[in-house]
This record gives C-alpha cells, sequence and structure tokens, in this order.
C-alpha cells in the first residue's frame, strides 16, 4: 500500500534553496536511504515526510491508516522515566536492553546524557510500529549515533525484517549496503534517486559525474563555434550581432555548475605540526572509574610516533574515559602518564563546543587575535565551506556543519597527536571518506573511538578493546591486525587480545601466558604500528630494487656488442644487486620482530 505521496514539493534555508519539484512515493516494502552532502535539506526532507515540517510548496498525501514513526537528530522526549516514556512493555524493555538502556529503565529521562537519550528515542520510535505491520512508516535521522557495535547488529536484524516502509538517514556504510533497497541524493538542490543499495548509488553518481564533465565540454566546444561564427559575419551585419557576440563570449569564458566539493582533503599541507619525538604518550598501570566502580585497571598503553589506534567496547566501557586520560583532561586514579615535550595534542570529542550564535565561520577559525587571511579561507574550503558559508554565523549551520567547523577548530591548532571519538556522528557521507583519505597521508599518532566498521576498516592499524565486564572492572586488551582481526577473534568466539602472542593492553593475569612478550633489558621495543610502516617501507624498497635489477637485465641483453656499455651496466646492476640484498636483510630482520610480537607479515 501507498503510505505516502510527495508531489512537487520544496523547502530552502535563508540565502540557499535546498530542493525543489521533489516527488516522491513510499509504499509498504520501499526501504529509501537519503544522503547527501551536510546542509543540502536531508533533515528537513524527512520532517516533510513525517509531517513535522511543512514544505515551502508541494503537496503530501498520506495513505489512509499509515502510522509514522520518527526519531529526529535532537530526540526530543516527553518527562517521565525510560520505561515509562518508551512504553511497549516487555518488547520495550527488551529493545532497550538491546540497545544498551537495560540498566536505566526507571532512571529519569531529563537526566540521560545525549546519547542516551538519542537510544532511548530510537527505542520509542521502534515500539511506536508494528514489526510485522505493512501500513506503517518509519523514519529514522542518524539511528546509528551512539550505538555500539552489538547494537548496530541488531538494528540491521530488525530493520531488514521490518515490512513497512523505511525511510533512513545514515553515515553507517554496512548499515546502507545492508538494509536500503533505494537511494535519493539530495545535491544543488537537485534530487537523483538511484534504484539498489550503496554500491549502485555510487555507481550511478559516478557515472553522472561523467556526463556532466561531457556535456560541459560540448557546452564549451559548441558557444566556441557559435563566437568564431558571430566574429566572422558580414560586415553588413557587424552591429546586428554585438549582444550575441557578447553572451557567446560569456559562455566560453564562463563555466559550468559548481561541483557539489571539491574532490580531495588535502589537510596536511595546512595543519603546520611540531615533530613527534621518540616518546609520544606512554600510560604505565592506570586504572580508573566512577563512584565506587573501575571501569579499567593496570592499563599499559604506550603510544609510537605514527601509531594508528583504535578503541572499541560497549557503550559504558570506558571509551572517552581513556581518550580523556590520553588527552591530559582527566588524571587516572592510579598509574603514571608520560608524556613527550613535542606532543600537542588535538581532541575532536563528541560534546563538540559551545559557539556563539551570530560568530561567523572564518572569525572563528582566525581567533579573537588576528583578522581572518587566506590560509583561514583555505582551510575552510578544504572542509567545504564556500565563500557564502565562510561568512555565515553558526545559527544558520546545520548539525553537520557544526561537526566539520568543530573538526577545523582541532586542526587549526596543528596538532600531531590526534584524538577523534566518535568522529562520524551526523558527518555526510562524502565527508567520512574525504576524511579517510586525509587519515591515510596523516604523519602524526592517530587514536579513533568509533563504532563505525567502515571508518575503523579504513583508517586505524591496531585495536584497544574494553569488554566493559559489569559487576568489576573491565579488562583491556591490545588487538594487533587493526578492525578485522577484531572482527576475527570475536566471530572465533574468544576474547580479542587474549590467545596467541598477541600484544595485550592490561597486565598479563597471574601464571597465564596470555599477556605481551616483555623486552629484554635494554632492548627498545617498537610498537606494532611502527613496525607496520617500517615493514610497507622496507617492501616498498625490495619492489622497487627488483623492479631496476629486472630493468637492468633486461638491458644487458640488449647491448652485447658495446662494451663500454656492458661495463656500465654491469657496474650499476652490482650495485643495485648489493642495495637489494640489505634491504632484504632489513625486511627480514624487521619480519622477525614483528613475528616475535605476534604480528602478521
Amino acid at each position: 500500500m501507498i503510505l505516502v505521496d510527495a508531489e512537487g514539493v520544496a523547502a530552502s534555508r535563508p540565502g540557499k534553496p535546498l530542493f525543489a519539484d521533489l516527488s516522491l512515493t513510499l509504499s509498504s516494502g520501499d526501504r529509501l536511504a537519503v544522503v547527501g552532502i551536510n546542509g543540502t535539506g536531508k533533515s528537513t526532507l524527512l520532517g516533510v515526510l513525517a509531517g513535522t515540517v511543512e514544505p515551502e510548496a508541494g503537496v503530501i498525501r498520506r495513505g489512509r491508516g499509515a502510522r509514522v514513526a520518527t526519531l529526529d537528530q535532537a530526540a526530543a522526549l516527553p518527562t517521565g522515566t525510560v520505561r515509562s516514556v518508551v512504553g511497549g512493555g516487555w518488547e520495550g524493555e527488551a529493545i532497550l536492553d538491546r540497545l544498551g538502556m537495560g540498566d536505566l529503565l526507571d532512571a529519569d529521562v531529563g537526566r540521560l546524557s545525549g546519547g542516551q537519550a538519542k537510544r532511548a528515542a530510537l527505542a520509542r520510535a521502534l515500539i511506536e510500529v508494528g514489526e510485522d505491520t505493512e501500513s506503517d512508516l518509519l523514519i529514522l535521522d542518524e539511528p546509528t549515533n551512539h550505538l555500539d557495535m552489538d547494537a548496530i547488529a541488531w538494528l540491521e536484524e530488525r530493520l531488514a525484517a521490518f515490512k513497512g516502509g523505511l525511510v533512513l538517514v545514515t553515515h553507517d556504510r554496512h548499515v546502507l549496503d545492508r538494509v536500503t533497497t533505494r537511494i535519493l541524493e539530495l545535491d544543488r538542490g537537485a534530487a537523483h534517486v538511484h534504484d539498489g543499495g550503496y554500491a549502485s548509488y555510487l555507481a550511478a553518481r559516478a557515472e553522472r559525474a561523467e556526463r556532466e564533465a561531457s556535456a560541459e565540454h560540448k557546452r564549451r566546444n559548441l558557444a566556441r563555434a557559435e563566437l568564431a561564427w558571430l566574429r566572422r559575419g558580414a560586415p553588413a551585419r557587424t552591429r546586428k550581432p554585438k549582444a550575441d557576440v557578447a553572451a557567446a563570449r560569456a559562455v566560453v569564458e564562463g563555466r559550468g555548475p559548481d561541483p557539489a566539493r571539491a574532490d580531495d582533503l588535502p589537510l596536511a599541507d595546512l595543519v603546520r605540526m611540531p615533530r613527534l619525538g621518540d616518546t609520544v604518550i606512554e600510560l604505565h598501570d592506570v586504572s580508573d572509574g566512577y563512584g565506587d566502580g573501575l571501569l579499567f585497571e593496570h592499563v599499559d598503553l604506550p603510544l609510537g610516533r605514527g601509531d594508528r589506534l583504535g578503541v572499541v567496547g560497549p557503550n559504558g566501557s570506558g571509551k572517552s574515559t581513556l581518550l580523556d586520560i590520553i588527552a591530559g583532561r582527566r588524571e587516572p586514579r592510579s598509574g603514571r602518564i608520560r608524556r613527550g615535550s613535542t606532543v600537542r595534542v588535538g581532541y575532536y570529542d563528541q560534546r563538540g563546543v559551545d559557539l556563539p550564535p551570530d560568530a561567523r565561520v572564518r572569525e572563528l577559525i582566525a581567533g579573537p587575535a588576528r583578522q581572518p587571511d587566506w590560509s583561514d579561507a583555505a582551510l575552510l574550503e578544504r572542509l567545504w565551506f564556500g565563500t557564502d558559508a565562510q561568512w555565515a554565523p553558526v545559527r544558520l549551520l546545520s548539525g553537520g556543519e557544526h561537526r566539520r567547523l568543530h573538526l577545523a577548530l582541532v586542526l587549526r591548532q596543528g596538532p600531531n597527536v590526534l584524538l577523534l571519538d566518535e568522529p562520524t556522528n551526523d558527518l555526510d557521507l562524502d565527508t567520512l571518506r574525504a576524511l579517510e583519505d586525509m587519515l591515510d597521508a596523516w604523519p602524526g599518532t592517530l587514536v579513533v573511538v568509533s563504532h563505525d566498521r567502515a571508518f575503523l576498516e579504513r583508517t586505524v592499524e591496531d585495536v584497544v578493546v574494553l569488554d566493559g565486564h559489569s559487576g568489576r572492572s573491565g579488562r583491556v586488551a591490545r588487538v594487533p591486525g587493526g578492525f578485522a582481526a577484531y572482527v576475527a577473534a570475536r566471530r572465533s568466539g574468544r576474547r580479542p587480545g587474549r590467545a596467541g602472542p598477541a600484544v595485550a593492553g592490561s597486565r598479563p593475569e597471574p601464571g597465564g601466558g596470555g599477556g605481551r612478550r616483555r623486552p629484554e633489558p635494554g632492548e627498545r621495543r617498537r610498537s606494532p604500528s611502527t613496525l607496520r610502516h617500517l615493514l610497507r617501507r622496507a617492501e616498498v624498497e625490495v619492489e622497487k630494487l627488483r623492479e631496476q635489477q629486472s630493468t637492468l637485465t633486461a638491458e644487458l641483453a640488449t647491448v652485447s656488442d658495446d662494451h663500454a656499455r656492458l661495463a656500465e651496466i654491469g657496474e650499476r646492476l652490482s650495485a643495485v644487486g648489493a642495495e637489494l640484498g640489505a634491504a632484504e636483510d632489513a625486511w627480514l630482520s624487521l619480519a622477525e620482530e614483528a613475528e616475535a610480537q605476534g604480528l602478521a607479515t
């Protein structure tokens, strides 16, 4: 059955049209994702479909008897306890438990954190629609924000089994690929519908970009031909086509529609960071918690130069607390933290920053002590704040634009140790892909707390797992091999970091052999991430020298009659052979060191 039929709807915000003449029909069984860069009107469109936002033009028709349940970004809730607000009896309690709220059933909603309120609002929306009812429409705006990995996996299953209609805004690419069957993209005021999941959308978008580039090339060629013809006109007509000549020249010298964003995010050249020394940040025998309980204890966690570390675990296990300790914002109950003299920490946290609503973006980046300059503009452009957006007041920014501004403020500090706490929340898919590309070339040390599986797969090389055991302090373990190794360990049914020679981030249990290997006295132990960097560099060097050796060998066979040339190539071949032998020895030494730490090579 048809649940919602939108015809010719339009919406805008001050100084910027969002979408116009958008028509869309949603029926039972539809799985529609709405995507687009921050500020294109995704949340506004969801509000229009839900009936909470009045469109500026167009008509919305609703199916008879169709119920609509929504989850907004703001997640407003009525007063009362979590149990009473969510409702649904035993089913509501079961959903809350799945979302990590089982211990807060009788908590006052007014005392919940932002993440807890979002989870309670999600549970309320899921209860309002029947899982087996085809006449219900579920509209969810970023439902995976503040969920841990187990909760996200459960939500995927729930949404996949839902028989009504689903409209979803999410940055989680795994959820998009698993749940959605149609994608609506908002792009520069236009709407494009793609049949299929996330991969189909990417392919269709790439094809559209190629068509636009081809059309722009053809447009310019036609305009140049027209201009040439007008200039060659008979002398008797020279006065008549002056306006036509000017118009054609404007087309030739002009340009097509601006792209929604630049294709890349080359930020490293704008982030002036001090060089890191050998000592970065080291946690020794650290324990911490709240009240009478401990979240973790006896944690030994060395961060080396160039380390790329992910921190995962259920909600409430202490991930943000651990990040606060690393950042120096919080002193642990016990233990010692050592920081290098050259360390400059940039902390992109979940709380964000409180900014004056009438302050302008470019002035905030420059700070109060100076006037904005070209470097401020360049940084903002690389974070997709165009000229108009750079001078926009904070109150006009969308939620995702607020997050990008927060990231710009952090990067402006020039950190060489970057801490990211749930960086994917409220960022659009383009931002995430570009941020991942930027982090690929990040020269400093990186620590990421995230439940976004795709983001972790792209950005980190080791994972620290906080198991969050209730009733006692949780265990902290470092898992070499990155997020894929962590997932493989979970699937095999063993606790990550416990089996084999994996590098544990907590003290080995008495009598156990699962702790990390202690270096010999005087031995300088390199971090797993540093070893991986060195191994990759050594592999590239070996491969390059092998190619040179093959090229010289082939060249040697073609100059058999030129004795001078033979001698020259022979000398070069001998030198490359010696370099290759040394490079292979270096690689072997690094591989043995990695094997001793339990790292796959």
